[in-house]
């Protein structure tokens, strides 16, 4: 089945999804009269590419993210340094249930590829069931791990034949995602699923 996703604040960059792969990309008007049997997905914001976070290795392999239950005690953002090993290394399922809840949280965040070379068994799991592509990272990096890295990298623009990967913001444009991050993730689209969706 043919879907057609489309943000208000970029009519001119609907995507047409048939099944994983992106089958159109172009203004909504064209593209709505082209399909007309596609079922439509409206959202608030814009369309993109999506994210690349290039803190793969310290976000899933060096940080804890807590577990709803345990927010009383360590919040819900995740815990770094000797606190975080301490916790990964707590039990023998502790490092694959972190690695899952980061994944989540990157899905939340609008990510669609993680970049750093990832080392551990149950990090590359999470990321290759997510569906998340893996790529390469420059040597220095400007900020620190973060969901919602400054500066934020977009990747290349969508085009037809390619993975149905993508995101949308609840911003007005590019410039206020920039200015207010990731966090306005309203739904993340990876292998052509919804695989994160603002409640």
């Amino acid at each position: 089945m043919l879907t057609l996703h489309i943000a208000d604040a970029s009519p001119e960059t609907a995507v047409l999804v048939d099944g994983a792969h992106i089958a159109a990309v172009g203004p909504y008007d064209e593209l709505a009269a082209a399909h007309p049997g596609a079922r439509v997905r409206w959202w608030p914001g814009i369309l993109t590419p999506g994210l690349l976070n290039p803190y793969g290795p310290e976000l899933l392999e060096q940080a804890y993210h807590p577990d709803p239950r345990e927010a009383d005690r360590l919040g819900s953002e995740p815990v770094f340094g000797a606190r975080a090993r301490a916790l990964l290394d707590a039990t023998p399922s502790a490092r694959g249930a972190s690695a899952r809840r980061g994944v989540q949280r990157m899905l939340a965040h609008g990510t669609v590829a993680v970049a750093g070379e990832l080392r551990g068994r149950a990090a590359l799991d999470a990321v290759r069931r997510a569906g998340l592509a893996l790529a390469g990272r420059p040597a220095a990096l400007p900020g620190s791990p973060a969901l919602s890295p400054v500066p934020l990298v977009l990747l290349p623009a969508l085009g037809a034949g390619r993975p149905a990967r993508f995101a949308v913001f609840d911003v007005p444009d590019r410039d206020a995602l920039v200015r207010e991050g990731a966090s306005t993730c309203v739904v993340t689209v990876v292998g052509g699923r919804m695989v994160y969706r603002r409640a």
